[in-house]
C-alpha cells in the first residue's frame, strides 16, 4: 500500500482492510475550492503541523463543517516539501500511539497544496503572492520554532541577514519574517483585506513575537522608501491584521523505527525515513501521542474557521496567557527539560524509560507539585491538577512514545527563562524566599553539569544543538569534570537574566546552584548520588 494509492477507491479499500482510517470526502473538489478561494495557509511543514492542525481540519472536513483544505508552506527547509510532500500528493499517515497501548492509523488528506517560500522558485513565490492577495484568506498560521521569529541579536541590533533584507530595495528577503512581511505587503497592495496571523509555536506570547518581527520589517522598509507608511499602519491596526496569542501542546517525536517496522508488516510501503541536508527528520508518516491542546485568542478580523468543533479552544488573551504559563512554566515543559538534562547525563535514550527511574520520576513529580503548583494560575478552561496528573501518569510514561531526552535538550538555553525563570519570578513577586527551592535549582545546576559533555559514567557525549552552545560552553571552559569550583566561580553565567529570566546571583540562588553543581560534578556516579540525596529528602 502506498499513499498515492488513495487516489482510487481500490486503494482506499486496501487501507481500510488493514485498519487504516481513510478520509471520505471528495479531496479533488476540496482542492479545487481551496485553490480558487483559499482560507488558511500554514508556514512550517514539520511533524507537529501534520499531526495536529492538519488533523483537526481533517475532522472538520469529515463532519462537513468546512469544504476547503489547508495550504502548507515551508520557509526554512525546502527539502521537506520536495521529499515528504510532493512525492505523496501531499498526503501523510498519522500514527497515534495511545497510552493504553492501542494505535490509530489515519491518512490525512486535508493538506491540498504544498509550497516553499524560496525566492529562487518563481512559481511558488507567485502562488504565495496570489494566496495572500486573496480576500478569502482568513488565517496564516505558523509552527516554525521560536528561532524563526528572531530578527535581533541579544543586544537589540538587527542580525546581519535581517539588516541586509531591510536595505534591499528589490524586496527579496532571505529571512522567513522578511518573506512573511513581503507577502503581507502584497495583501496590502491588493485591497488590504483583513487577516489573522496566528503563531502556534511553543513560546510565550508568540503572537507578540510575530508582530514585533513583521512590524520591524515594515517600519524599516517604509523608512527606506521601499513601502508606504500606510503599510505600517495596516500591520499595526489589529482590526485589519491581528496577531493572536496561542498555546499548543502535543508531542510529535521523530519518525520511530518500531513504527516503521509495524507499518511495513501491514504492507504500508511509504516508511522511508527522510533526513534533509538541514538535519530535519521526517517521513511520509508522523507518530504522535493522543493528548493534544490548542488554545487560541479569539481575534480573527476576517472571520475564523470553526476549529472549536475539532477540539480547539477559542478564548480571550488573558486566558491564553494563563494556559500557556500553566503548561510552559509548571505542568509540562519544565518537567521535560529536567528529564532531558538528566536523561543525557544518565545515558537514557527514551523519556518513558526515564519515568521508570525512581530518582528521575521523583525529581519531576516533586518539582511539579511542590515548587510549580503553589504559584500556578488556574486558567479556568483547563485544570492544572488534571493537566499535570495526565503528564506524569499517562503522557511521559507512555511506552509507545519514542521521544528522546536528546531531542528535548535541543535549544535548552532558549527554554530556561520561561520554563524556570518565570516560576522563580513568581516566588519573588509573592515576597517568598526562593532559597527554599530545591528541585528547580537542581535542574539549573544539572544543565551546567550537562554542558561539560561528560555523562555520569565519565564518558563524553554529544550535546544537542543550541544557538548559544558555543557561548555557554565557552564560559565553562575552565571547568573540568571531577574538579571542585569555588563559590562565585559560576556567577558570570548565573547572573545572566537573558538565560534565566532573573539574576540568580542577585536573588540569592547562585550559592545553592554552585553547591549542587559541585556535588553533581564530583566524579563518576556523582549525578546519581546527588539525585538520590535530594529527591528522597
Amino acid at each position: 500500500m502506498k499513499l498515492t494509492d488513495i487516489k482510487d477507491s481500490a486503494g482506499s479499500t486496501a487501507f481500510a482492510a488493514k485498519g487504516y482510517k481513510v478520509f471520505g470526502y471528495d479531496r479533488e473538489a476540496v482542492r479545487a475550492r481551496t485553490k480558487a478561494a483559499p482560507e488558511w495557509i500554514h508556514f512550517g511543514a514539520g511533524n507537529i503541523f501534520r499531526a495536529f492542525p492538519a488533523a483537526v481540519l481533517q475532522t472538520l472536513l469529515e463532519k462537513g463543517e468546512v469544504d476547503k483544505g489547508v495550504i502548507v508552506c515551508e520557509g526554512f527547509d525546502y527539502e521537506i516539501i520536495e521529499k515528504a510532500y510532493h512525492p505523496y500528493d501531499d498526503l501523510s499517515l498519522l500514527v497515534v500511539l495511545k497510552a493504553d497501548g492501542s494505535i490509530e492509523k489515519q491518512v490525512i488528506g486535508s493538506v491540498v497544496e504544498s509550497l516553499t517560500a524560496d525566492e529562487g522558485n518563481a512559481f511558488h513565490m507567485a502562488r504565495l503572492m496570489e494566496i495572500f492577495s486573496s480576500p478569502s484568506l482568513k488565517m496564516v498560521s505558523f509552527t516554525i520554532t521560536e528561532k524563526g521569529y528572531a530578527v535581533t541579536a541579544p543586544d537589540g541590533t538587527y542580525i546581519p541577514l535581517v539588516m541586509a533584507d531591510m536595505q534591499d530595495r528589490t524586496l527579496s528577503p532571505k529571512h522567513i519574517m522578511g518573506k512573511i512581511t513581503k507577502l503581507l505587503y502584497a495583501r496590502y497592495q491588493n485591497g488590504a483585506a483583513p487577516i489573522a496571523m496566528v503563531s502556534m509555536d511553543n513560546c510565550s506570547h508568540n503572537g507578540d513575537k510575530l508582530k514585533a518581527a513583521v512590524t520591524s520589517y515594515a517600519k524599516e522598509w517604509a523608512k527606506n522608501g521601499f513601502a508606504e507608511q500606510g503599510f505600517v499602519d495596516y500591520v499595526n491596526d489589529h482590526t485589519r491584521v491581528s496577531f493572536p496569542w496561542s498555546m499548543i501542546d502535543k508531542i510529535t517525536p521523530r519518525p520511530d523505527a518500531l513504527v516503521q517496522e509495524m507499518l511495513a508488516k501491514d504492507g504500508f510501503a511509504d516508511t522511508e525515513l527522510i533526513i534533509t541536508g538541514k538535519n530535519t527528520y521526517t517521513a511520509p508518516f508522523v507518530n504522535a501521542e493522543e493528548t493534544q491542546y490548542l488554545v487560541i485568542e479569539d481575534d480573527f478580523p476576517n472571520g475564523k474557521l470553526p476549529l472549536e468543533k475539532g477540539g480547539v479552544y477559542f478564548t480571550d488573551r488573558q486566558t491564553v496567557d494563563k494556559v500557556e504559563k500553566m503548561k510552559v512554566c509548571t505542568c509540562l515543559n519544565p518537567l521535560h527539560t529536567a528529564l532531558a538534562v538528566y536523561g543525557c547525563l544518565l545515558s537514557y535514550t527514551t523519556i518513558h524509560d526515564e519515568m521508570e527511574d525512581t530518582e528521575l520520576k521523583k525529581l519531576v513529580t516533586r518539582m511539579g507539585y511542590e515548587e510549580g503548583m503553589p504559584v500556578v494560575v488556574n486558567p479556568g478552561i483547563l485544570k492544572p491538577e488534571d493537566f499535570i496528573s495526565a503528564v506524569l501518569t499517562k503522557r511521559l510514561p507512555n511506552v509507545f512514545m519514542p521521544d528522546t531526552p536528546q531531542r528535548i535538550a535541543t535549544d535548552t538555553s532558549q527554554k530556561l527563562p520561561i520554563r524556570f525563570g518565570e516560576t522563580i519570578k513568581a516566588y519573588l513577586a509573592k515576597g517568598e524566599d526562593v532559597g527554599k527551592l530545591i528541585f528547580i535549582p537542581l535542574v539549573l545546576a544539572g544543565w551546567l553539569r550537562y554542558l561539560l559533555g561528560v555523562d555520569d559514567a565519565g564518558k563524553n557525549f554529544a550535546l544537542s544543538p543550541d544557538p548559544m552552545l558555543l557561548e555557554v560552553t565557552g564560559q565553562l571552559s575552565a571547568v573540568r569534570f571531577g574538579k571542585f569550583v569555588q563559590i562565585g566561580a559560576l556567577d558570570h553565567i548565573l547572573s545572566r537574566s537573558d538565560l534565566f529570566a532573573v539574576d540568580l546571583v542577585a536573588c540569592g540562588l547562585s550559592r545553592k546552584i554552585t553547591g549542587y553543581f559541585n556535588e553533581l560534578n564530583a566524579g563518576v556516579g556523582a549525578v546519581r548520588a546527588t539525585l538520590k540525596k535530594y529527591v528522597n529528602k
